[in-house]
């Protein structure tokens, strides 16, 4: 049938509009910036350690990694079945080599493949667990995660070169959550995930860490701007307190701690000249499952504690616990077990405590038996104090890089949420 002129011109116009519309979606799709990205965080229940699983690789390739708070990059195990159509490797003296801080040219006399080129830049990679380290190829791929709309998860982007490390096999080796590929650092580097999302999409350099007690549902790692929120829509992103944050010589974010308290009781340590109660550095870390002291005040603490809870009977400690209770002489409460709280007195402008209630100081470590969750940590440790997981859980960690302090909630379970009541099923 052949078309008047006026109906051809009626067609040519609806087509147009057609056009400009996809036009107008497709730009829109491309030119969409997040202010808040996502990744899920599970428990494993061998190590009672923390797994996020990380989209990468063309095609796309959902993959498990320990995560590191004070890792300095993601490294992942590129010696087995690393197929991908975007995989790249700096090459000596380049940027991407400059901005990971390397001048070290790599070498490798195997063909080529994933994490093996020569001249391209080598890395110093170390598991966090068993202290291993190996030199790894930097290398470049996709990476996707997924935006956040209020409560739920929101539309995915990509980071086209997201950079990190290819490591040899050999350092999976050892006490690890089955199957993880590789580790997840959150260091202040600026190739660690923090830096190089907030790089990307022109967010605030800050993450918020809220891992879960659950074994079954998932915990939450907020990377960018506030608001995070956790069903039933409760906003999360206002802490209770501020302390000045700071990273050590090895890179681990370090708090300071003017005391600690047991049911408002100090616990009592060495004293300075002038004396002032001198506990040393605090680190967090996400790489011990429980809190280590140093031996003098491990010995302290676990004394005025058990002195603080002697109507309930004790019973022959569980390693690597020092301190356990007859747990069938424990109270529930909707905190955990009802045991005395535990305050961490950090620096702040005001009188600030970070209140360790129950259900992060007490473990069931065999029916019938409950453990104060502290551990020693020897004449000799790494800081006097040592955060370990499960003083994290259903606590929300705002990591404020931009300022240089740390957020932080107490339990979350006081506001009738936790770390699990993220919903990613909407993605």
């Amino acid at each position: 049938m052949a078309l008047n002129s006026s109906t051809l011109h009626f067609l040519l116009i609806i087509f147009s509009l057609c056009i400009l519309t996809v036009s107008s979606e497709s730009h829109a799709r491309a030119a969409f910036k997040p202010n808040t990205l996502v990744l899920t965080v599970h428990k494993d229940t061998a190590t009672n350690l923390h797994v996020t699983h990380i989209f990468k690789r063309t095609p796309l390739q959902s993959l498990p990694f320990l995560v590191d708070l004070n890792g300095r990059f993601l490294w992942s195990n590129c010696d087995q079945n690393y197929l991908s159509t975007t995989y790249r490797a700096p090459i000596c003296h380049s940027t991407q080599c400059s901005r990971a801080g390397t001048h070290y040219c790599h070498k490798c006399t195997s063909s080529p493949r994933p994490g093996c080129h020569n001249d391209t830049c080598g890395v110093m990679i170390v598991n966090p667990i068993t202290h291993r380290n190996a030199i790894g190829e930097l290398a470049q791929d996709v990476l996707s995660i997924q935006s956040t709309q209020g409560s739920y998860s929101g539309p995915g982007v990509q980071v086209p070169q997201f950079i990190f490390a290819c490591a040899p096999s050999s350092l999976l080796q050892g006490p690890l959550p089955n199957n993880v590929q590789g580790v997840a650092g959150l260091g202040d580097t600026p190739v660690a995930l923090p830096r190089q999302l907030s790089s990307q999409f022109g967010f605030k350099q800050q993450f918020a860490l809220c891992l879960t007690s659950s074994d079954t549902r998932y915990g939450v790692i907020f990377f960018g701007n506030p608001p995070y929120k956790l069903l039933p829509g409760v906003d999360v992103s206002v802490p209770i307190g501020y302390t000045p944050l700071t990273i050590s010589p090895e890179g681990a974010y370090t708090i300071r701690l003017k005391s600690i308290r047991i049911n408002n009781k100090p616990v009592p340590f060495n004293t300075s000249s002038r004396g002032e109660q001198v506990l040393g550095k605090t680190i967090i870390i996400t790489t011990a499952p429980y809190t280590l002291l140093e031996h003098s005040i491990f010995k302290s603490f676990t004394g005025l504690f058990a002195n603080q809870l002697s109507g309930v009977p004790r019973v022959n400690p569980v390693p690597p616990f020092g301190l356990c209770f007859n747990s069938k002489n424990l109270t529930s409460t909707r905190v955990g077990p009802g045991v005395p709280a535990i305050d961490l007195a950090v620096y702040s402008r005001n009188a600030t405590y970070w209140r360790i209630f129950g259900a992060n100081s007490m473990v069931q470590a065999r029916p019938g038996v409950s453990c104060l969750g502290f551990v020693d940590g020897g004449v000799n440790p790494r800081a006097s104090v040592v955060i370990g997981s499960l003083q994290l859980e259903d606590n929300l960690l705002q990591f404020d890089l931009a300022r240089s302090r740390l957020g932080f909630s107490s339990s979350l379970l006081f506001r009738r949420t936790n770390c699990a009541n993220f919903n990613f099923t909407s993605a």
